[in-house]
């Protein structure tokens, strides 16, 4: 059995980042909710300066990546594979 890649989606801010695991829920069937993860950018020390990650470790296969990249640019951010 493998293991699926988790997919993950870079905001901006913590409010987006929120928003965007709401809709997760809302449109997908998702087997775990998604999971908010702040991140701060590399060499910066200011708590502003922090992307927040929406990670879903274990997305079904009917999860289109083209439909999160949609949502995750809606929100000024982006969709990342680990």
């Amino acid at each position: 059995m493998t293991e699926a890649t988790p997919l993950i989606l870079v905001l901006p801010d913590r409010d987006a980042a929120e928003e965007v695991a709401a809709e997760l829920t809302d449109r997908f069937p998702l087997p775990t909710e998604p999971q908010l993860v702040r991140e701060a950018l590399a060499g910066e020390d200011d708590a502003e300066d922090a992307q927040w990650l929406v990670v879903l470790e274990d997305p079904p296969s009917t999860v289109d990546p083209a439909a999160l990249a949609s949502l995750a640019e809606e929100h000024d951010g982006w969709l990342e594979r680990s």
